[in-house]
């Protein structure tokens, strides 16, 4: 079983993100919640990645072009456990 939990960031990045995105996001956690993970590699459009340098240990998916999920799991007991900490547009400096 997959939860999919918000950092209070996150939810203050939602607040800000255009209604598009808060709709992408939340198809992007039922098919999370539903599916798992791996579900999200099925779908090149994700384009689900391993994070390197001070996001070592987090994940990033596409929502669309410009705007990514950043969450890193963990396991506790019987649920895997999603904690999404960003949802931010890509910054290509």
């Amino acid at each position: 079983m997959i939860h999919v939990t918000e950092s209070r960031q996150a939810g203050k990045d939602l607040d800000k993100a255009p209604k598009q995105i808060v709709r992408a996001y939340e198809i992007w956690v039922g098919l999370v919640e539903v599916h798992g993970l791996a579900i999200l590699r099925n779908f090149k459009g994700y384009h689900d990645e391993s994070l390197k340098g001070e996001w070592l240990g987090y994940r990033s998916s596409r929502l669309n072009l410009k705007w990514r999920v950043i969450y890193r799991t963990s396991s506790e007991e019987d649920v895997q456990v999603v904690n999404v900490v960003r949802i931010t547009p890509h910054d290509y400096r």
